[in-house]
């Protein structure tokens, strides 16, 4: 095991050798996913592999989260690699023998190929343990809505031993298998979720004079909200406002008593967000009193700005171009979507990046879409990757 210079551990002869191990858990994981908080079996499956390797491990961490625990050969800083693991509310469409058997439910976003090439690490690095310092393997619930990210700090995943960094990968099926992602700055947007009701007054549709239509201010309130974007914000700016979902109403002749939204707001700066949420509320008073009506608005959580930190993120380029050549490491744009990992970067210097999922016959559709799928041959190349991450900012910081 090389340990002069910058030399990395032969990572990827050791990953491809354990190829078909990597595609027969993540194919397992695929067969039953689990929603937030509910992934007592994917839990169970990590911690039997981590007993199986030695690796010590603790349980329940955050509710249903694992954490792993690998000590190097000498005292040292330690090193966090994080893996999500929780499916989505979607029925899956693919016709593959691993689809899911848990109806209406999905990994459409990846999470089981970020547990698998974790594990991966694990079985590497049981065999070959870094020299010096610690590697914490974090197997998050969660990140789907729940803030599982949060929850794990506030049990103290970041603690015993202390974390000194951290990194994560999400797969990404718009990006060729052999190439990465990166994304310096603002990698994924803040995300605000907002519940909203329009209360008016209920009436025959015949009179409607005799109440106050919360249909019509709510038509009238959604068609105002996409002026933020358009006319409040600078045209340089990223924003997003998105109404998700509308209830309202019982029958073709009846006007209701009131109308609920479900929406989300995306902003890239805190500026930017500041504005967006402000816009809302005074368009939301406009709207109430040109139509007589009350426009409630409940902040429903969200997850802050996903802030990668220079340093390690020039790490990780360092990591991955040696390991897959410059022309494989892409230097990409914000996304607005959001991430939990953004907890964890509030409070220790890391990164994450995007490790490509698309092959030439699988992959290219997006997440959270029910035809979600990769090419498996991603496996060793994301594994190798996080081992030589973790185990080089170890060695070498970053």
């Amino acid at each position: 095991m090389p340990t002069e210079g910058n030399s990395l551990p032969p990572y990827q002869t050791a990953a491809e050798a354990i190829a078909p191990w990597l595609v027969e858990i993540r194919r397992d994981l695929h067969m039953h996913p689990e929603l937030r908080y509910e992934e007592i079996r994917t839990a169970g499956r990590i911690a039997e592999i981590l007993i199986s390797l030695g690796v010590d491990h603790a349980a329940n961490v955050g509710m249903t989260g694992v954490v792993g625990l690998i000590r190097g050969e000498s005292d040292g800083p330690t090193v966090a690699l994080r893996a999500d693991m929780d499916a989505l509310p979607i029925e899956e469409e693919n016709d593959v023998p691993y689809r899911s058997v848990n109806p209406g439910k999905m990994h459409a976003c990846g999470h089981e190929t970020h547990v698998t090439m974790l594990l991966g690490v694990a079985r590497m690095l049981s065999e070959t343990p870094p020299s010096v310092g610690n590697v914490k393997l974090i197997f998050q619930p969660a990140e789907e809505g729940g803030a599982g990210a949060l929850r794990m700090i506030e049990d103290g995943v970041l603690q015993d031993p202390e974390v000194d960094a951290i990194f994560a990968h999400h797969v990404y099926p718009d990006i060729d298998v052999g190439k990465v992602g990166l994304v310096y700055g603002t990698a994924w947007a803040s995300t605000d979720a907002l519940d909203i009701e329009v209360i008016g007054s209920g009436c025959h549709a015949a009179r409607p004079h005799l109440g106050r239509d919360p249909i019509v201010a709510t038509a009238h309130f959604i068609q105002a909200l996409q002026t933020i974007v358009s006319r409040n914000l600078n045209p340089k700016d990223c924003g997003v406002v998105t109404i998700g979902k509308i209830e309202g109403g019982t029958a073709r002749n009846v006007i209701p008593d009131r109308v609920k939204l479900l929406g989300t707001v995306r902003a890239l700066t805190e500026e930017t967000r500041t504005l967006m949420l402000d816009r809302i509320s005074t368009i939301a008073e406009g709207i109430a009193r040109a139509f007589d009506v009350e426009i409630r608005i409940t902040h429903a959580g969200g997850y802050p700005m996903t802030l990668n930190h220079d340093q390690q993120l020039g790490h990780v380029r360092a990591v991955a171009t040696e390991m897959l050549g410059a022309e494989n490491v892409l230097v990409q744009e914000s996304s607005m979507g959001g991430e939990d990992f953004s907890y964890f970067l509030q409070r220790v210097p890391g990164a994450i990046y995007r490790i490509g999922g698309r092959g030439p016959t699988v992959g290219g559709n997006p997440a959270h879409n029910s035809h979600f799928d990769v090419d498996e041959r991603m496996l060793p190349i994301g594994a190798a990757l996080l081992a030589g991450i973790g185990t080089r900012y170890l060695s070498h910081g970053s």
